[in-house]
């Protein structure tokens, strides 16, 4: 398969396995307290990837379900705050409600149609404007 025609499978954090290769990589990597900044692996990888990204700096998350959550909340500047999404989404499906339960934000669900994308139209009509509640984030997942 040509590497422009390669499919990732990024639908769950969980759905693929190490190759041996990464297994031996974890077994040999440095490890330390993360919670002091003590592990030079994670230090490696946040380095990394601000430097990728150009940014000042990164953070690792152990999952994708907590970067969602977090990546909402960066957003949120009060509880109540919206985030439009898929019905479809891994978040509302897969994530329990972690966005309401943890930060505060409220999830309005529209129409996933079957390539992915969000039903424009269905996005409109959920469009409300309500007093004190505002649209931080539209996803697409």
């Amino acid at each position: 398969m040509a590497a422009a025609n390669k499919v990732i499978d990024m639908r769950s954090d969980t759905v693929t396995t190490p190759t041996q290769k990464m297994k031996e990589a974890m077994m040999q990597a440095k490890v330390g307290d993360d919670v002091y900044g003590e592990d030079p692996t994670v230090i490696l990888l946040q380095n990394k990837i601000a430097g990728l990204l150009k940014k000042e700096s990164a953070l690792y998350f152990p999952s994708g379900t907590m970067s969602n959550l977090v990546g909402i909340m960066a957003h949120a500047n009060t509880r109540g705050d919206e985030v439009i999404l898929g019905d479809r989404s891994h978040i509302a499906i897969w994530e329990q409600g972690s966005i309401s339960q943890v930060g505060g934000v409220f999830a309005r669900q529209v129409k996933n149609l079957d390539d992915g994308t969000l039903d424009l139209d269905d996005l409109q009509s959920k469009s409300i404007k309500v007093v004190l509640m505002v649209t931080i984030v539209i996803l697409v997942q």
